[in-house]
């Protein structure tokens, strides 16, 4: 429910969880992936058609990834809406190309039904993938992705407003907190892979 900019220091302890997840990740890596590809991290996801899938499998052109629970009722649907908007910020070509992930931080109640419902309520297409795992793999995911996020004792969340944008190996090509519209460096980041695509 609530958005907070954590101290330095906790995303520098952040930052020294992600380094050590890492070293795990060669032993699993599809070859052919960059030492820092988000991709490498073996995770088992479950998207909102019940399908499971790797995060490799989304490897080929940019991603926006995010996490997010869908009992949010303020920050989150502020997430859904920004990158709907940076979508829109796109020409049509790189709006095409460009995926999206968000996986939840609360796989107790969101099950593949409610990612589904979410998926439909918030507008997302096709090119939307609402995921789920077991919270031991959503930690990691976390971890590398940069986002923090605690349980509080009403059963929501504090969590930070993370968007990162992944270049077609899942190397993380720059990251954004900006909600309510479309951050300038997120969509040049897309800009730049598309020309070097073209």
């Amino acid at each position: 429910m609530t958005a907070s900019n954590f101290p330095r220091r906790r995303e520098a302890l952040l930052s020294l969880a992600a380094l050590a997840v890492w070293p795990a990740l060669a032993g699993n890596a599809p070859a052919g992936l960059p030492g820092d590809s988000v991709y490498r991290l073996d995770a088992a996801l479950t998207d909102q058609d019940g399908r499971p899938f790797a995060l490799s499998s989304l490897q080929g052109g940019p991603v926006l990834a995010s996490m997010f629970y869908t009992s949010c009722d303020m920050v989150c649907p502020m997430i859904f809406e920004t990158i709907h908007a940076t979508l829109r910020a796109l020409p049509a070509p790189e709006r095409a190309a460009t995926r999206v992930l968000m996986l939840s931080f609360d796989p107790a109640r969101d099950s593949v039904a409610v990612l589904k419902k979410t998926a439909q309520a918030r507008g997302c297409d096709d090119r939307w993938v609402l995921a789920r795992a077991d919270n031991g793999t959503t930690r990691k995911v976390a971890a590398v992705l940069g986002v923090q996020y605690r349980l509080l004792s009403d059963g929501e969340y504090n969590h930070s407003t993370t968007i990162d944008v992944l270049d077609p190996s899942g190397r993380i090509v720059t990251r954004s907190a900006r909600l309510g519209a479309a951050d300038p460096q997120v969509t040049a980041a897309i800009h730049r892979m598309a020309a070097t695509r073209g």
